[in-house]
C-alpha cells in the first residue's frame, strides 16, 4: 500500500537534479571536465519538463467522471425529502 499520492513531475525534477550533482561531483572528482555553463540547460530543461508533466498529470487526475447514479452534476447526493 502506498503512503502517499505518486508525483510523476517529482520524480522528473529530481532526476534532472540529481543528473546535475553527478556531473559535477564527477568534475569535482576529477573524473572528467565540465564547463560551469552546463548546469543552466540541465536544471532549466528539467524543471521545465517536470512543470509539463505535472500539470498533464494534473489534467488526467481532473478528467471528468461520470457521476453516479442518483447524484447531481457536481456529484452530490440528492435529497428527494426536501
Amino acid at each position: 500500500m502506498l503512503r502517499h499520492e505518486f508525483q510523476p513531475g517529482r520524480l522528473v525534477a529530481g532526476t534532472a537534479l540529481l543528473a546535475t550533482a553527478v556531473i559535477y561531483g564527477g568534475d569535482a572528482g576529477g573524473a572528467w571536465e565540465t564547463p560551469w555553463f552546463v548546469v543552466i540547460p540541465l536544471v532549466v530543461g528539467g524543471l521545465c519538463l517536470a512543470g509539463a508533466v505535472g500539470v498533464v498529470t494534473g489534467q488526467v487526475r481532473r478528467r471528468v467522471r461520470p457521476a453516479p447514479e442518483g447524484a447531481d452534476a457536481a456529484g452530490h447526493a440528492r435529497n428527494p425529502g426536501g
